[in-house]
């Protein structure tokens, strides 16, 4: 095969920006990576609670070699870290591919799009839209939320602004913004029967890929995509199903309580209680899933969430080999 070129660098102070290969909407390295038939992997870089770069490079440091996007979190769980604005200019500066997480729950309309623009213009060139958890389920309930677009009607406006080149007011850009728009997908939970509906709307709405929750049940989940591939869905947007490490029995349960969207089986609940090392055998059963997520039928590639473990995240892509087409 033949090895994907990552971009340089943006330099903010090149006459022209970094344009996107013909066929592509970015020059982003995830889009080349999946244009180029490639299985992708993307992941998250959890946000510090502080204002010192360092330790959003260190964090960073371990997805390097294995993710083709890293994923700035926004606020995820309504909890107030540092911004994903923030996150993305450090990584995009170091030269890192990243995806620019957008939730609606936090800023309208005017300040997203402003947003959008200001992210392009740092060569940022993914940018993933969600509609965002309730303030209810945060460390600051008494938040005010805004809600002014949720997830469709975000990628219906980004989508906008890239290929006719407006503002959601009609105003003209001088120069429209060059990106690959994602969204995210629950494939697992309840109705099931309404789930290929929810991501035939998200790709009608302009979604390029998209980045699943969390998948436990294979076949949940291979239900879905045959109701995906029954549509042709598969062959209009990447699919990155999304997989993370299991700390434990305990932990396992309380996702599957507490975190909306999550559908954990008994059987793996069970493996993990009676296992010597749960946070191995968690591990290993996230290895299973890489390699079983690969030999579906219609997905791209993995998204990988490992909540400030992504040290992990390396370690799962290493040994589960699916790195290894890549020259």
């Amino acid at each position: 095969m033949i090895k994907v070129q990552t971009p340089e660098p943006f330099d903010p102070l090149m006459q022209e920006p970094l344009l996107p290969p013909k066929g592509h909407y970015s020059a982003s390295k995830l889009e080349r990576v999946l244009r180029a038939g490639h299985f992708a992997v993307t992941s998250e870089l959890n946000p510090p609670d502080s204002a010192d770069p360092r330790d959003v490079l260190k964090a960073a440091e371990p997805l390097i070699e294995v993710a083709d996007g890293i994923n700035a979190t926004d606020a995820s769980g309504a909890n107030c870290h540092m911004s994903s604005m923030g996150i993305c200019s450090l990584l995009s500066r170091a030269g890192q591919g990243v995806v620019f997480q957008i939730s609606c729950r936090d800023r309208n309309r005017i300040a997203i799009q402003g947003d959008v623009l200001g992210a392009a213009a740092m060569g940022v060139g993914a940018v993933l839209c969600l509609t965002g958890d309730g303030v209810g389920v945060g460390d600051q309930p008494g938040a005010k939320a805004v809600f002014d677009f949720d997830s469709i009607s975000l990628l219906r406006t980004l989508k906008t602004m890239r290929d006719e080149g407006v503002f959601l007011s009609g105003r003209k850009l001088s120069t429209p913004p060059k990106i690959f728009l994602g969204a995210a997908e629950n494939p697992c939970v309840e109705p099931l029967e309404w789930r290929a509906d929810r991501l035939e709307k998200k790709v009608e709405a302009g979604a390029d890929f998209i980045q699943t929750n969390y998948i436990f049940d294979v076949d949940r989940f291979e239900r879905f995509m045959e109701k995906v591939r029954a549509r042709g869905l598969h062959k209009k947007v990447f699919i990155l199903a999304g997989v993370g490490p299991l700390a434990s029995a305990k932990a396992a349960r309380w996702m599957r309580t507490n975190v909306p969207g999550i559908h954990i089986p008994d059987s793996v609940i069970e493996r993990l209680e009676n296992a010597d090392n749960p946070g191995r055998e968690g591990k290993e059963i996230c290895i299973e899933l890489v390699k079983k997520m690969r030999r579906i039928n219609g997905v791209a590639g993995v998204h990988i969430m490992a909540y400030r473990r992504e040290h992990m995240v390396n370690e799962i892509i290493e040994e589960s080999g699916v790195l290894k087409d890549r020259l």
